[in-house]
């Protein structure tokens, strides 16, 4: 069986740090993400990715975030891309070249399903799921539900890529995500960032 050529494309994103690398292949299942701000995040057992590790090798990488078919890499204040990319790029398709590993997950990581979810968090998740997420992954990000408070109404998500840290990720999650969702379902009042 032959393996297939692996292409790479870059995307610029919103946040200028952030750079999206957009693989032919599938990285991760579909709906998966894992964020890593320090090297130390791709040695831990439940998301441990010798890639992001590696990636953490080259000086200007502070964070790195893999998805079902990208990666975007938030580079450090005093990096251009411009004298980047090029080489980030060629030491990606030799890894790929060679056949080396993403991901050492455990099967319960990647088989992780959402149990025992209220009505209203289902509802939540789905909204996230159908109208935000395609939009936010374009942008070489991911938005992923963190929790709800059924008391006032808030909804906490969490977001990753180059959505952390975004200059105008703010703006979004309330004229955008908050909207929408506030319209949606009548239970949510407000939708806040965990973590940021």
């Amino acid at each position: 069986m032959l393996t297939p050529q692996i292409h790479i494309y870059t995307e610029s994103t919103p946040n200028p740090h952030s750079m999206k690398f957009v693989f032919n292949v599938e990285l991760l299942p579909e709906g998966m993400s894992f964020d890593y701000t320090q090297p130390a995040d791709g040695l831990t057992k439940e998301k441990n990715s010798p890639l992001a590790v590696a990636l953490f090798g080259f000086e200007f990488v502070s964070r790195v975030f893999i998805t079902t078919n990208f990666i975007t890499l938030t580079k450090t204040e005093n990096a251009a891309w411009e004298d980047e990319l090029f080489g980030i790029k060629q030491y990606l398709k030799q890894y790929f070249a060679e056949k080396r590993p993403v991901f050492v997950l455990p099967d319960a990581v990647i088989n992780e399903e959402g149990v025992s979810d209220t009505e209203i968090i289902g509802k939540i998740k789905q909204v996230l799921e159908e109208y935000v997420r395609p939009a936010v992954e374009s942008d070489g990000g991911a938005i992923s539900f963190h929790s709800f408070d059924e008391a006032s109404g808030q909804v906490k998500v969490l977001l990753q890529g180059s959505c952390s840290g975004c200059p105008s990720s703010q703006m979004t999650l309330k004229a955008g995500i908050e909207t929408l969702m506030t319209r949606m379902i009548p239970e949510v009042k407000e939708v806040v960032a965990e973590g940021v």
